[in-house]
């Protein structure tokens, strides 16, 4: 059982990470559930406070995920068809082979989606770029702390101190 929950905390942890970029998964959230995995194994000491505090920190992330991007859209004037564009592109960048395309697919979903909302190349470019800027900052801050927690669950499995089977 212990190898079982062990090999489940790894993979919620991997998980975590590509739920910074993938809208559908919660990346810091299921990176807490791999931390609250490895809590139920024999071998390894966390305390309430520990996990009390890494939840609220990551549902903390999970609520400004969705605050950024609103914010960075509207500061440059976007629209909610920009913020939907920005996330069929990210999606579309992941699946398409090209390079950077989870760079360029949000940025160019985002133009797409301001261009039907408004026929302005010029507004479309800067809601696009702010959109775009929304999105950056929301998944560099997902993805931080989805190694964070990695970083936790790493330390504290190396201090596992019972038996591996």
């Amino acid at each position: 059982m212990e190898i079982f929950l062990i090999i489940l905390g790894i993979l919620l942890m991997i998980l975590g990470v590509l739920g910074s970029f993938l809208p559908i998964l919660p990346g810091p959230l299921t990176s807490w559930v791999g931390l609250l995995v490895l809590h139920f194994t024999e071998g390894v000491q966390l305390s309430n406070t520990f996990l009390v505090v890494t939840l609220i920190f990551a549902i903390f992330i999970y609520v400004l995920d969705y605050i950024i991007p609103a914010v960075g859209t509207k500061r440059f004037g976007g629209s909610k068809e920009g913020m939907i564009g920005t996330t069929l592109g990210l999606v579309i960048g992941l699946i398409a082979p090209i390079p950077f395309g989870i760079i360029i697919g949000p940025f160019i979903g985002a133009l797409v989606g301001e261009m039907i909302h408004r026929n302005d190349i010029n507004k479309a470019l800067k809601s696009a770029f702010g959109s775009f800027l929304g999105f950056i900052a929301s998944t560099f801050l997902k993805f931080i702390v989805a190694i964070i927690y990695l970083g936790l669950f790493i330390a504290k499995l190396s201090e596992h101190n019972a038996s591996w089977y």
